[in-house]
């Protein structure tokens, strides 16, 4: 018997993310955007300062993101399902209070904590999902709720104070000697890496751009999208976890008010790198480059003496502007 045009129709919309991620000149010229667009940033910076285009500043700017490059991607698997997480900063700030707590307080070893502080993000993420998932609430009303819980709890279990932890976590924020680059950068490499092969060379990925794209479409063809939402959000828990750990260990310390607004630096880099806010498309890759944009902008602007005032508006207009400049790439798109 022949599939009926509804069946042929949902069958080639799980199937459409395969074909368009195999789309090499498209994503080349992506990539190339987001590059000339870095390259120019740096250009500017290089003849406003004589102090940026150094190894030391790249380097530093390499080694103070890989917190807001892990939690990006997680944002841009939950973007892509069609949701948003406003509570990554705050589970953050959580992960990172039960990591200072535990090890400060506790005496545990950095070993046997990381496991503990992973598994508080991964269960609040988790809780975003099946929350909105299971109820059909809103993913912007469970995460703003999440976001004020978790930065509560990070009050709580740390009195409101910073919990010092020192060189026995401070060692894999650091530059490794002759190398330049801290582990946990590296760490965030393979994050970005695992995070793209995941969305372009897997069944899960490929179900997730197209629960974004259509999710009734997606039901009606006999596969349940929530496993699918509630295992994104999850990781996007996780990857907060893994986030705490890593700039605890680069500040030397777990601060309960850290991380406050890194959601929206997040959402930014994912909407500078072309993830859609409406879900169905995106791309690790480029939220990386989105992460690059961002740092770049905001360590060159510190560095010609910039107002945080001014800084604001300036990254709220380069994000505006990026917005637009994708909304015409796709209406090329169509149009061709």
């Amino acid at each position: 018997m022949n599939d009926s045009p509804a069946t042929s129709s949902q069958s080639s919309l799980i199937d459409a993310p395969r074909s368009s991620s195999g789309n090499l000149v498209s994503s080349l010229l992506q990539y190339a955007g987001l590059l000339g667009a870095l390259a120019l940033l740096i250009l500017i910076f290089s003849l406003m300062s004589t102090n940026f285009l150094t190894v030391r500043t790249l380097t530093s700017v390499a080694n103070q993101i890989p917190d807001l490059t892990v939690i990006a991607v997680g944002m841009t698997l939950v973007l892509i399902i069609g949701g948003i997480d406003l509570s990554v900063g705050s589970v953050l700030a959580l992960s990172a209070a039960v990591l200072g707590v535990f090890m400060v307080d506790y005496g545990w070893p950095l070993w046997a904590t990381v496991p503990v502080c992973l598994s508080v993000g991964a269960l609040c993420g988790m809780l975003n999902g099946v929350i909105s998932v299971k109820a059909g609430i809103p993913s912007f009303i469970v995460t703003l709720g999440m976001l004020e819980m978790a930065r509560g709890s990070a009050y709580l279990i740390t009195d409101s104070q910073t919990k010092y932890i020192g060189s026995s976590i401070e060692w894999i924020g650091a530059p490794i000697k002759g190398f330049a680059f801290s582990p946990v950068f590296l760490l965030s490499l393979v994050i970005v890496g695992l995070g793209q092969f995941l969305l372009t060379r897997t069944i899960f990925g490929r179900y997730c751009i197209a629960i974004g794209t259509n999710a009734e479409a997606v039901r009606m063809s006999g596969i349940r999208t929530a496993p699918y939402s509630i295992t994104v959000f999850t990781i996007s828990g996780l990857l907060c976890g893994l986030a705490g750990i890593m700039q605890t260990s680069r500040l030397s310390t777990a601060d309960p008010n850290a991380a406050i607004g890194l959601e929206l630096a997040a959402i930014a880099a994912c909407v500078i790198g072309g993830t859609s806010l409406m879900g169905g498309r995106g791309s690790v890759i480029n939220t990386f480059f989105g992460v690059l944009i961002i740092a770049v902008l905001q360590t060159g602007l510190a560095q010609v003496g910039a107002s945080d005032p001014i800084k604001r508006v300036i990254t709220g207009a380069v994000i505006i502007v990026a917005v637009l400049l994708d909304a015409a790439r796709q209406r090329w798109k169509r149009g061709g």
